[in-house]
């Protein structure tokens, strides 16, 4: 028979950790983007994130798909330039996303630190000589 806690129950879902976001590249754009809010040219966006400009233009794409960046085209001294901004919905979700990630590290610590005490108090423990 299968016990349930109800007070337990889905405690280690994460609902909160968004597939868009938690994919590696895309996290590293994100991330980018939200310590300059003022935008980041494709050219440098490419480099602080170590991606191709193939695979960075896939993943902006799926955030711009995502509403969570907004891409702008021009032109800078007559060459082509692409800023790329965190928007405000996607600057949400961003730090939903980091909430939840916390509480992940908030509990894995935990968790760690309850393995260890044991091992900590029988080391502690005067021994039986």
């Amino acid at each position: 028979m299968k016990s349930k806690t109800p007070s337990h129950e889905g405690r280690f879902a994460y609902e909160g950790l968004d597939r868009v976001i938690h994919e590696r590249a895309r996290l590293s754009v994100l991330t980018s983007l939200i310590t300059h809010p003022k935008g980041v040219s494709f050219g440098d966006l490419k480099q602080l994130c170590s991606l191709t400009d193939g695979n960075l233009n896939r993943h902006l794409r799926v955030l711009e798909d995502a509403r969570m960046v907004a891409i702008q085209k021009g032109h800078d001294r007559n060459r082509p330039q692409t800023i790329c901004r965190i928007t405000a919905s996607g600057q949400k979700r961003y730090l939903e996303y980091l909430q939840t990630l916390e509480q992940v590290v908030r509990d894995a610590a935990q968790g760690n630190a309850e393995e260890a005490k044991p091992a900590l108090l029988t080391g502690l423990a005067p021994s039986k000589a």
